[in-house]
Order: C-alpha cells, then structure tokens, then sequence
C-alpha cells in the first residue's frame, strides 16, 4: 500500500485523556506545531486558573503570533479535590466559570475562524459535573468542518469516541508523587 491510496481530512478531532501526566504538555505540543504551520489557534483552558508554567510561555508567545493565536483561561482552580480544591469558590461558581470557558470553546470552533481549538481540561469539567455530556456533544456538532478539536483531561465519555480521530490514554508506569512528593515546577506545571 503506498501513500497514494490514503486521503487527508480537513479537519480531525484529538482526545488526550488518561490518568497521567502529559495531556496538557501534549497540547502545547499540538499547539507549537499548528502555530508552526501558520495555523489560528485557540487554547480555551478549564480547570487552571492559578499560574502554571504553560500560562506563562502563552503570554509570552501572544504578541509573536499575534492575531493567529487566543488564550482563554477560564477555570476557577481544582473541582471537588479534597486538600487541593480551592476552597472559597462555591460549586455554583466553578458552575458558571465552566458555562463561561464552554461558551468561548463553542464560539471559536463554530466560527471557521480558527483551524485548531484546544479545550484543555474540558474532560475533567464533565467528569466533575461541572459541564453536561450534552455541552461536551455540542461541541462537536458544531464544529466548523475546517476546525480541528483537541479536548484533554482524564476521564473523556467512551460514548463520544464515535466523533474522535485520534485518542491517546496517558498511562502512569510510575510518578513520583506516589511516593509522596509534590509537583514540580517546569516538569508537572
């Protein structure tokens, strides 16, 4: 079989999903390359909102790409996480915060006016019921033919694999902080 024989889509839907490190750090990678070929990107982030590394090299990069690369940060900080959940930020809260950041992600891949939106964490959103299943489907049917979708966070609905092209489950071999140690900077956030 030779090249010849395959065709190319002008658009594909990408789930990194898993309990692993490297979704996010696989969309940035996603991103570097879309801005590499002069693609618009879109990087829409639920979840996050206190300053990790990615929100920083963005800022930075914004005024190189200018007009072809959106930031949105929209999450209130961990959901129903024990120790590290935020808190002093009420479920109705990270509700609306969702509903805002999911209202964004749906603005840019209706559109047509980027060819990549990165939802990132937008799995985890669901999965804490901060989203619905039916906010996440709405995604993709409506999502302009030309606009590829990359959706991250652990725990994405099998039941929508059916709108995937590519799905990669991160999987732990081992993590440090099974043995107790934190995060670190620049590796884990």
């Amino acid at each position: 079989m030779s090249f010849e024989d395959y065709s190319q889509k002008d658009a594909v839907v990408i789930v990194y999903t898993g309990e692993s490190k490297g979704k996010t750090s696989a969309s940035i990678g996603l991103m570097a390359r879309a801005l590499g070929s002069r693609w618009r990107v879109a990087y829409i982030q639920f979840i996050k909102y206190w300053g990790v590394g990615e929100h920083i090299f963005i800022r930075d990069i914004m005024p190189i790409y200018e007009d072809s690369l959106y930031f949105y940060k929209g999450g209130k900080g961990f959901y129903n996480a024990g120790d590290l959940s935020e808190q002093h930020i009420s479920e109705a809260q990270h509700k609306r915060a969702a509903k805002q950041t999911h209202e964004k992600a749906l603005d840019c891949v209706r559109t047509g006016k980027f060819d990549l939106v990165i939802c990132d964490e937008i799995n985890n959103a669901v999965h804490d019921g901060l989203l619905t299943e039916d906010q996440l489907d709405k995604l993709f049917t409506s999502r302009h033919p030309k606009t590829s979708l990359c959706l991250t966070g652990r725990d994405f609905p099998d039941k929508f694999l059916k709108h995937v092209d590519i799905a990669t489950n991160m999987t732990k071999i081992k993590h440090h902080f099974d043995d107790k140690f934190l995060a670190n900077k620049g590796i884990d956030f």
